[in-house]
C-alpha cells in the first residue's frame, strides 16, 4: 500500500484543524496501515512553519511547490475567494482536491469552476462535514429504511454560542451563505430532494456592527421541497448556552433529533427533568470533532479509489443556490423560488 502526501493549503483556524486530523490519519484507515504524511503552505511563513514543526510535516514556500513536490491531493483550507484559483491549481496539476465549502463566494462565480472541473476531469471534493456525523448519518439511514414513514415537517438549527470577529462577517457573505448552507445542504442529503423556494426573516439585537457590515445575527427561513414538504432553517450568533447544531425530522410514523445528546445547549423547563447533563459544545470544531476527521479519512479513500466522492462541487453549489435564495429573500422580504440547475 503506497504512502498518501497531502499538501495543506492554508492553516489557519480551520487549517490547523485539519493539519492535526491529517497528522493522526497514520496506519488507522485500513489494515494495511496506509502512512499518511502531510505537507502545508501559508501566506503567514513564520506561522506556518511552526505548525509543521509541531506535527513532524514539510513547509513548502508556495502553493506551486507545494505541488510540485509531489503530492498525492491538495488540501484548500484558505479564504472563500481563493478556493477557485487554487481548484484549478489541484485539477491542472491531475490530483484530487479536498475544498472546504463553498466552491465561491456566490454561485455565478462557481458555476466557471465547476465547467473547469468538469472538461478536465477532476475530482473535488467539497468539505460538508456533516455528511460524517454519526447522528446525521443515523436519521438518513431511518429515512430511507421507511421507519419515520413519510416526512411532514424538518426544522434545522445552528447556533453558535459568540459570534466571529466582525471582520470575517464582512465578507462571509451573510448568516445564510456562512452558517445555514451547511443546513441546506444535509437537508438535500439527507431527504434526496431539492428546496425550491424560502422565505427569510432575521434581526440585529446583538452588536450593531454585524448590522454595520450588511449581516444578521439571527435569521428564519422557511423552505418548501419540491413535493410540497416544508421545513425551518434557523441560525443565530449569539447562543449563550452553547454550540447548538439540531434537526428534527417529523415523519408519519417517528419522529427523530439529530444533536440530542447529554451535550446539547438547551435545558428542560419541566420539573425534575435533569436531561442533558453534560457540558455543552462551545465551538463547531468541537461538536464535528468525530466528522471532520472521519470527512479527511474520506479524502484519503477517494485518492486510493476504495470510495466515490462523497460530497461533489456540484452538491454544494446547490446548497449554494438555497443560500442564496435566503439572502435574497432576506433582502426583498418576499419567498424566492430557487433558481435549479439545468438537467444535463
Amino acid at each position: 500500500m503506497k504512502d498518501v502526501i497531502l499538501g495543506l493549503v492554508g492553516v489557519g483556524r480551520i487549517g490547523v484543524m485539519h493539519a492535526n486530523n491529517i497528522a493522526s490519519l497514520n496506519g488507522v484507515l485500513n489494515p494495511q496501515g496506509t502512512s499518511v504524511r502531510l505537507r502545508l503552505t501559508d501566506v503567514a511563513e513564520d506561522h506556518a512553519r511552526n505548525i509543521a514543526a509541531g506535527l513532524g510535516a514539510e513547509f513548502l514556500p508556495s502553493v506551486a511547490d507545494l505541488i510540485a513536490s509531489g503530492v498525492d491531493g491538495l488540501v484548500i483550507a484558505t479564504g472563500t475567494a481563493t478556493h477557485p484559483e487554487l481548484i484549478r491549481a489541484g485539477v491542472d496539476a491531475g490530483i484530487p482536491v479536498f475544498c472546504e465549502k463553498p466552491v465561491a463566494m456566490n454561485v455565478a462565480d462557481a458555476l466557471p469552476v465547476l465547467d473547469y472541473i468538469g472538461n478536465n476531469n477532476g475530482v473535488v471534493q467539497i468539505g460538508h462535514q456533516r455528511r460524517f456525523d454519526a447522528g446525521y448519518l443515523e436519521a438518513k439511514r431511518a429515512y430511507q429504511a421507511g421507519e419515520l414513514g413519510w416526512i411532514h415537517s424538518l426544522r434545522a438549527v445552528t447556533c453558535d454560542m459568540t459570534p466571529p470577529p466582525v471582520e470575517f462577517l464582512a465578507t462571509s457573505g451573510g448568516l445564510f451563505r456562512d452558517c445555514s448552507v451547511h443546513d441546506f445542504d444535509i437537508l438535500r442529503w439527507l431527504t434526496g430532494r431539492e428546496i425550491v423556494e424560502v422565505y427569510a426573516k432575521g434581526s440585529n439585537n446583538g452588536d450593531p456592527a454585524i448590522g454595520d457590515v450588511g449581516d444578521v445575527d439571527t435569521a428564519l427561513a422557511v423552505i418548501t421541497f419540491d413535493d410540497g414538504t416544508v421545513g425551518t432553517v434557523s441560525a443565530s450568533r449569539y447562543n449563550g448556552a452553547g454550540h447548538d447544531v439540531r434537526l428534527e425530522i417529523q415523519g408519519s410514523n417517528r419522529t427523530v433529533m439529530v444533536g440530542l445528546d447529554s451535550k446539547s445547549a438547551l435545558a428542560s423547563a419541566e420539573a425534575g427533568i435533569t436531561f442533558p447533563d453534560g457540558e455543552p459544545h462551545q465551538t463547531f470544531a468541537e461538536r464535528f470533532d468525530q466528522a471532520y476527521r472521519s470527512e479527511m479519512a474520506a479524502f484519503v479513500e477517494l485518492i486510493l479509489g476504495e470510495r466515490e466522492n462523497p460530497c461533489t462541487p456540484q452538491d454544494a453549489v446547490a446548497a449554494s443556490r438555497v443560500a442564496d435564495a435566503a439572502q435574497e429573500s432576506l433582502v426583498t422580504g418576499a419567498p424566492v423560488k430557487v433558481a435549479l440547475p439545468m438537467a444535463t
